[in-house]
């Protein structure tokens, strides 16, 4: 009974506080302005595909009809020739993309700072420019982008401290704490009942809002559980900063003293701590590996081109050791054409292997970011919430590994069927896009 009236005295001074009425209002402004974000970038990338989609079907309906018409390729380009691997290969590849989730209204995480399409070629790498680097959280902030989940991730706390900060406190200053203990029992049950009315005013809060943002991108159609676990990770993160927070109030004093308690702790798990965390990362693992990359892979290709070709030949022939049982090895008039339309699969060893330190140094910052989890909370929770809305590191680099998985794909068949002297008709051609990009035209 005693706790029914806490809640009701809680209530009525809730609903006659516009200070804490008006902060209500402003995080429900900043979440639906995160919400509106992560929706039109979602409806932009899901436009963006299907235009591509589009498009793409359309030009494969043109080499289509070169085959049907009998002709080698484009007037516009005689040099051309469909009938061959190296050209059939080259317009069979298509785009891969990474199809964004529903729950990136939730959370735009990386969407923007990594490619979510690619045209897959045998000249391609998972790393070339059109894939860009990360950008952090704060950094976003200060780009104007904002999304529902910096708003939990940030703001909620900062709204927690708003309506928590005169409980008890008030009753301090006032010398009235002896009577509260009589009416309600224990302060510390009365404190913390108080504290969980505002958590369950914070919930509900968040609740409408995930329903709002759901309906934007039809998350319930498909994506239920995903939504039930991002629900989970808002209030479990919630209840943290209630816990810190709820052990201010009730080991302190005054409102002034567990009010600068609670913007100290805020400060120091929401940005203190992360920024240290990010600075130490930069420092440790500089970011200036892709540049040595791009240098490294135009260096390679050129020392390539520069190889003699019992060199070339021999490095293909460990690659692909089929060729030496193939038809155009003792064929002196085209074994030259056949290693030059091969080159790209040499290249592609080398692009491989330039990525092997750039992705073993994403790995140990990774690494390192994690063993930081136990002390750096809101990093924790900003992956997980990342993780739920598919716009995490790991989801990009499965899309990495996918194209290069196609390039492989990509460059086994054409340097077999060039050193096979297979002719391209248009049955075969429809074999290439079945193969490449798991559907036929």
């Amino acid at each position: 009974m005693k706790i029914l009236m806490i809640l009701k005295f809680e209530w009525i001074h809730f609903i006659r506080n516009p200070f804490k009425l008006i902060a209500i209002l402003l995080f429900m402004l900043a979440a639906a302005y995160g919400i509106n974000n992560g929706s039109k970038l979602y409806h932009k990338q899901i436009d963006e595909i299907d235009r591509i989609t589009t498009q793409s079907s359309e030009d494969l309906e043109s080499v289509i009809a070169y085959y049907d018409n009998n002709q080698k390729g484009p007037e516009s380009r005689p040099w051309v020739d469909v009938t061959t691997p190296f050209w059939a290969i080259w317009y069979a590849s298509q785009y891969s993309f990474k199809e964004p989730s529903k729950l990136m209204v939730y959370g735009i995480g990386q969407a923007e700072q990594y490619g979510y399409y690619k045209k897959v070629t045998m000249w391609s790498s998972p790393y070339d420019a059109d894939m860009a680097e990360e950008i952090a959280n704060p950094e976003r902030l200060n780009s104007g982008q904002l999304d529902f989940t910096f708003v939990i991730l940030f703001l909620m706390p900062l709204l927690l401290i708003i309506c928590l900060y005169n409980i008890k406190g008030t009753e301090y200053d006032r010398g009235i704490l002896s009577l509260i203990k009589i009416q309600s029992g224990t302060i510390k049950s009365w404190v913390w009942t108080r504290l969980l009315f505002y958590a369950l005013i914070i919930i509900i809060v968040n609740f409408i809002l995930l329903l709002i943002g759901g309906t934007l991108t039809d998350v319930f159609s498909s994506d239920m559980s995903a939504f039930w676990l991002y629900w989970l990770w808002i209030n479990v993160y919630l209840f943290i900063w209630v816990i810190g927070f709820g052990l201010i109030i009730q080991y302190g004093q005054s409102s002034v003293s567990n009010t600068l308690k609670m913007i100290g702790l805020w400060l120091l798990l929401g940005f203190i701590i992360p920024g240290s965390v990010h600075q130490w990362i930069s420092t440790s693992y500089p970011t200036n590996l892709m540049t040595d990359f791009i240098d490294s892979q135009r260096d390679e290709r050129n020392e390539l081109y520069d190889l003699p070709d019992e060199i070339f030949q021999q490095k293909l022939n460990e690659q692909f050791p089929d060729i030496l049982n193939s038809v155009v090895i003792n064929d002196s008039l085209k074994i030259g054409n056949a290693r030059n339309r091969s080159a790209s699969a040499l290249a592609n060893e080398l692009t491989k292997a330039s990525i092997v330190p750039i992705e073993d140094s994403f790995k140990a910052k990774n690494k390192a970011i994690s063993a930081t989890y136990w002390f750096n909370p809101v990093t924790f929770f900003q992956n997980r919430f990342n993780q739920t809305t598919k716009t995490h590191f790991d989801d990009y680099q499965i899309f990495r590994n996918n194209i290069q998985t196609r390039i492989d794909r990509q460059v086994e068949l054409m340097v077999m069927d060039i050193w096979n002297d297979e002719t391209v008709d248009k049955n075969r051609f429809l074999n290439y896009l079945e193969e490449l990009n798991g559907n036929t035209k």
